[in-house]
């Protein structure tokens, strides 16, 4: 075989390789917003809604003032707890051993995060309590409403992106440290924006006119509209994640097999 052909093969095993890379990527980050919007149709399509049978113990955990308030937050943990599986069940530098751990524990960390003692959990409660303090001490309700939601981006975000970050990190790079430093805190700051501006559109879902569930259930409109609201919502993040991917895959090389294969 010349030279010349063997280059021309590792040259054409380059984009097969870069598009199934990126198609890899996209689901990645999409599988996330997918799932949450299948808990929101089946929870539409089955009707369920307060009334719905479930154990009492169950039910005083779940239903109260905070799913009452912020029915689509719960969606939004679906959205979180799938991004972390994704993350850690992807192909990567890190050992399966390290991923397994780090995903179980961002898994429990952001169940607790958002369900103890009930429904909400800190994250709700907190971005809840410091915007109201912050407009009780004067501050305009618009500020008040935007600093509630920071908080609550913030503590929602940790518990995912920590558990994701260190399964996911690679010992040995490519760059330097610094430059790593760097981006990996542009990375962090670009996907708080994202999750703050998640938390405050999710916050205006009743304004939005999703309806009263799980008062009573979805109908066809309001579904759409809860739809709509969750992908508005969650779509930044979902394309920062994408980017965050493909940025962390090392560039891919022909294989010995792939240079000398005749052409």
């Amino acid at each position: 075989m010349s030279r010349t052909g063997a280059l021309s093969a590792g040259a054409g095993a380059g984009p097969a390789g870069e598009g199934t890379s990126a198609r890899a990527g996209w689901t990645v980050a999409a599988a996330p917003l997918l799932a949450a919007l299948t808990a929101l149709f089946a929870v539409f399509l089955t009707g369920f809604d307060q009334r719905s049978a479930m154990p009492p113990d169950v039910a005083a955990r779940f239903y109260g003032f905070f799913l009452d308030r912020y029915p689509l937050f719960a969606f939004a943990l679906v959205y979180g707890l799938v991004r972390i599986l994704c993350a850690v069940v992807a192909p990567g530098a890190a050992s399966p051993v390290r991923r397994a751990l780090l995903g179980l524990a961002g898994l429990a960390a952001l169940l607790a995060v958002s369900l103890y003692p009930t429904f909400g959990g800190l994250v709700l409660r907190a971005g809840f309590g410091t915007g109201s303090m912050a407009f009780l001490t004067n501050t305009p309700l618009w500020g008040a409403y935007a600093l509630g939601a920071a908080v609550a981006a913030l503590l929602f975000g940790l518990a995912m992106g920590v558990p994701i970050g260190l399964a996911t990190l690679r010992r040995r790079a490519p760059e330097g440290f610094w430059r790593r430093v760097r981006r990996g805190l542009a990375t962090a700051a670009l996907s708080f924006l994202a999750l703050w501006l998640a938390a405050a559109l999710l916050g205006l879902a009743r304004e939005a006119g999703i309806g009263l569930w799980p008062r009573r259930a979805f109908t066809a409109d309001e579904a759409l509209r809860a739809a709509l609201v969750l992908i508005a919502a969650t779509l930044p993040h979902a394309l920062m994640s994408f980017v965050r991917i493909r940025r962390a895959e090392p560039p891919r090389r022909p294989s010995l097999k792939d240079r000398l294969r005749p052409m």
